[in-house]
């Protein structure tokens, strides 16, 4: 495990507020989930090599995607963590951003030094790095 974590990859899970997740119409705690983990979720998609507007986009779908499959969604450490849930969604969504991309786009995108030489789905972190197991398959 790398030692240079960002700040937001080390959110605590309230699982409470998961649990309050459950109920769509819970605005105050689906307002709280967004301020809580928007963050991470854009981190995640700007380190993958997406633009600024492409990850606002992530973010948005990936919110919308988690209140999808929060009623399938059981807190059972043996499945994963939660926010290995979120992360495989994460990725999922990047990967979409980047298909939606035209073809010669990646070039354009100002891509930096370091991730010029990184293809992108290696750049994508993995979630079925210790966070996901049953929840990959969507």
């Amino acid at each position: 495990m790398a030692l240079d974590k960002n700040p937001d990859e080390l959110i605590p899970t309230r699982w409470s507020l998961v649990a309050r997740l459950k109920d769509l119409g819970d605005q105050q705690s689906w307002r709280e989930f967004f301020d809580t983990y928007a963050r991470l979720i854009r981190g995640v998609a700007i380190k993958s090599g997406l633009t600024e507007a492409e990850a606002e986009d992530v973010v948005q779908e990936t919110i919308i995607s988690v209140s999808q499959k929060m009623a399938q969604f059981k807190a059972e450490p043996q499945a994963g963590s939660f926010k290995g849930f979120l992360l495989a969604i994460t990725r999922r969504r990047i990967v979409d951003q980047f298909r939606k991309r035209p073809p010669h786009a990646e070039s354009q995108a100002g891509r930096s030094d370091e991730t010029a030489r990184t293809s992108i789905l290696e750049r994508i972190a993995d979630p079925a790095s210790g966070y996901c197991r049953s929840w990959l398959v969507e």
